[in-house]
Formats: C-alpha cells, structure tokens, sequence
C-alpha cells in the first residue's frame, strides 16, 4: 500500500474517532448505571449511612470527582443532640477517604444551623467539618443509612405516623 492510499484511509478514520472523542463524556462512567450512590460511597472507603434512605440517583464526574446526589425531598431528622438535614441536591467532591466542598447538609447544634463542609475518613472515625469546627464520630455510627424523619430510632409506629403525615 503506498502512502497516498494509506493517507486516503487514515484521514477518515481519525476523522471518525475525533467526532467519537467530542461527542462522548468519558468522564461519566457506564458503570454508574449498575452502582448506587451507596456503593460509590463505599468504594470510596465511606460507609452507606452518609447519605439518608431513598436517594432517588446522582452524578459521578470520574475524573474530577465531582458529585451530585439527588433526594426525592429535603431531608431532615435528629440523632442525639443533633438535628441533620439535607437539601433535594447534595453535591461536593468526593475522592478516597474525603468529601469536600460539600453543598446540600447541614447540622443544628445548639440551636445554630451550620453547614457541613467536609468530611474525613480516618481510620475508624469520621471527621465532620463545619469550617469553623470540627467533630469526629465512631464509623460503626454510619453502616446504616438513617430514615428520612426519624434517622436511626424509627420504630414501625413512628414510620406508620410519618406515611400516614408527611
């Protein structure tokens, strides 16, 4: 083949693979199809319970890490003297052991809301981070996902009570 032919080939076919390129979003993996947004927060060495039951779906930039996961509502209930709550949005920057620029949680602690802004694995605790202060509980604490309403003290009264009273 000389080297006319071989240029009248190769010109279409990269031609072809660059419209391919600018087309396509290699960033968004196909796999997020299978995952849940619990099963990305687990292969990003977090526990499930971060996020409430019912996250309805989300968005995964692979390369930059920036997320987005969606709530079907705003989400809010208390564990221990706190008061959590969640926006329809959360969204940040995850990577291993780290979400950053967190948007979309926050806490009440003393009759202030503040928002979440970070939150760190390290080893067997999670460290919260509300920007001025920061607090770090056991993980053992999140391996469930709380319930929307009533966190992790839902008893079948108080679910029943919630459906029937939203």
């Amino acid at each position: 083949m000389d080297s006319a032919t071989l240029l009248r080939f190769l010109i279409p076919l990269a031609a072809t693979l660059f419209l391919i390129l600018i087309h396509s979003n290699p960033a968004y993996s196909d796999d997020q199809e299978h995952l849940t947004p619990y099963d990305v927060l687990r292969d990003f060495d977090f526990p499930m319970g971060l996020l409430p039951k019912g996250v309805k779906g989300y968005q995964l930039n692979q390369t930059t890490g920036k997320f987005s996961a969606y709530l079907n509502d705003t989400c809010s209930f208390s564990e221990g003297l706190y008061m959590l709550k969640y926006e329809r949005t959360v969204k940040g920057y995850i990577s291993k052991g780290k979400l950053s620029s967190l948007e979309g949680v926050s806490v009440k602690f003393f009759h202030l809301w503040m928002n979440i802004v970070e939150i760190l694995r390290r080893g067997n605790d999670i460290d919260f981070s509300v920007g001025v202060g920061k607090a770090a509980f056991p993980i053992e604490y999140f391996v469930e996902s709380p319930q929307c309403g009533c966190g992790l003290n839902c008893s079948r009264r108080q679910a029943r009570k919630l459906m029937e009273n939203p």
